[in-house]
């Protein structure tokens, strides 16, 4: 009886064992990989710090630069054409109304526009039209020579009259000496007649660089 109280004993702790060992081998599958998920949670330093770090300032990686193709810049040439038109009209602004006249009366009515200089002559009221002879007629107002450096380039005398207008006088650039015997009267009628027959002219309100030009080769005689 003793045997046998012992055997049921054994063949109790062997179902005990049996059914310990079944339960441990259908152990759900998900707590292994909690637990093994456990370690692979631990993110690698440098992957955790690329997540945070904006995308321009990660390791190794060039900042960029601003794309030159959106930025928006006026076209140079544009500017010098803008700056070229009112530069021309605003330069005259630093010249006399005298000198403006004088570049726009040779620019208009010059024989020859290609000149080394502009000459100025002032002539005075009562300066004899022509000085080579004794009973020459005068100018009754001030009148203005203008010519070139060369006797080809020509003149023009005129009488400014403050309107955008001018008298022009058909006065030589140079008078020459009166050949002998020549009638004394014939000489007078010839200056009177320049005097008497001036031609009325419109002077046009020129500007930009043609008449720039001709101020800054003005010289004052």
């Amino acid at each position: 009886m003793r045997k046998l109280v012992m055997l049921l004993l054994l063949l109790g702790l062997l179902v005990l064992l049996g059914g310990r060992t079944e339960n441990i081998a259908k152990e759900p599958a998900s707590s292994k990989n909690s637990s093994s998920s456990g370690s692979s949670v631990n993110i690698d330093d440098d992957a955790e710090a690329d997540v945070n770090e904006p995308i321009n300032e990660k390791k190794g990686s060039a900042p960029q630069e601003a794309d030159s193709s959106s930025v928006k810049i006026g076209d140079p040439k544009d500017d010098a054409k803008d700056d070229d038109s009112s530069s021309q009209t605003a330069s005259l602004e630093n010249y006399s109304s005298e000198e403006i006249e004088y570049a726009r009366v040779w620019a208009q009515l010059g024989p020859n526009q290609e000149i080394d200089e502009l000459n100025i002559r002032n002539i005075p009221p009562g300066e004899p039209v022509n000085p080579n002879i004794d009973n020459s007629a005068v100018y009754p107002d001030r009148v203005i020579q203008l010519s070139g450096s060369r006797l080809v380039d020509g003149s023009v005398t005129y009488r400014g009259n403050g309107d955008g207008t001018i008298h022009v006088y058909a006065t030589p650039m140079r008078w020459e000496a009166p050949p002998p015997g020549t009638d004394d009267k014939e000489l007078q009628k010839d200056t009177e007649d320049i005097l008497n027959n001036t031609k009325l002219v419109s002077i046009e309100p020129r500007d930009g660089q043609e008449i720039i030009s001709l101020i800054e080769r003005l010289v004052f005689r």
